[in-house]
């Protein structure tokens, strides 16, 4: 919204980013431009990639995710931001545009002629999520930040934007900008974003897995499906990638929901 007749937002629309925005994970985008960069090997690849398998295939528990966060954040400490940084602003319109949801976009503009301002609230890194967030216009985002020290990644996390995190970001936002949580919306595919979906007065699985599926369904939420990924200007689409590249990991992006998914999980055993 713009020009001197526009009103400030009156509520918020939070939107989950991989798999309700986008169709697949941000963090594997990149993979294969972070490769021909030389940032990721092929042996570090397949290491990587052995860990997001067992991920998938063991259903998250917490020794899985703490093999992802230790693959992860080995993988790319040491990184220059910048050089991040310039690959997914070459490669962005070539990755990511024929990987949004055409449904997602519509939203989007819907929520904003509305006078709702869009917020992205993604576990992926900020130097992945951001750029994409500015792609598909929304006003604002809050991402996984990781430490770096004169000019490279140390391999700490400074921020989650994970599970509970996505819940206090979405408060803060609504009490910086005056609006009534119960007005607010939330979009997500994952079960994980539970306590962002609760915070809310209007909570929507979008695509989402079995565990949100019967949580929304319990709860008489509404469900959506998204199933039209379009490029945005681009007239290519992207080649689908092998199992093996795809999941060589954009490892930036993965580091902060690896390790924040083992500590919620290990707080839920010890509650």
């Amino acid at each position: 919204m713009s020009g001197p007749s526009a009103q400030p937002p009156t509520a918020a629309a939070f939107f989950d980013l991989d798999k309700t925005i986008i169709a697949g994970s941000s963090a594997l985008a990149f993979s294969r431009p972070f490769r021909r960069q030389g940032l990721i090997s092929r042996r570090a690849a397949l290491r990587s990639g052995y860990a997001q398998l067992l991920l998938m295939l063991a259903g998250a528990d917490a020794d899985t995710m703490d093999l992802l966060r230790r693959r992860i954040t080995a993988l790319c400490t040491g990184w220059e931001v910048a050089q991040v940084r310039a690959i997914v602003a070459e490669t962005l319109h070539e990755i990511v545009e024929p990987l949004v949801y055409a449904e997602a976009t519509e939203l989007i503009a819907e929520h904003q002629a509305a006078g709702e301002e869009v917020v992205v609230l993604s576990a992926s890194g900020l130097e992945v999520v951001e750029p994409i967030a500015a792609l598909v216009g929304a006003d604002r985002c809050l991402a996984t930040r990781m430490g770096v020290r004169n000019g490279r990644y140390t391999g700490d996390i400074e921020y989650y934007c994970y599970g509970e995190y996505k819940a206090t970001a979405a408060r803060d936002i609504a009490e910086q900008c005056g609006y009534r949580l119960a007005d607010c919306r939330a979009y997500s595919d994952s079960i994980t974003d539970l306590p962002l979906l609760e915070v809310v007065g209007h909570p929507t699985a979008v695509n989402p897995d079995r565990a949100l599926r019967r949580e929304a369904e319990l709860r008489g939420w509404p469900v959506l499906t998204f199933a039209d990924p379009v490029a945005l200007r681009s007239p290519f689409r992207a080649p689908p990638a092998t199992a093996a590249a795809a999941a060589g990991l954009g490892a930036v992006a993965l580091v902060g929901a690896g390790l924040a998914g083992h500590r919620l999980r290990r707080r839920r055993k010890g509650s």
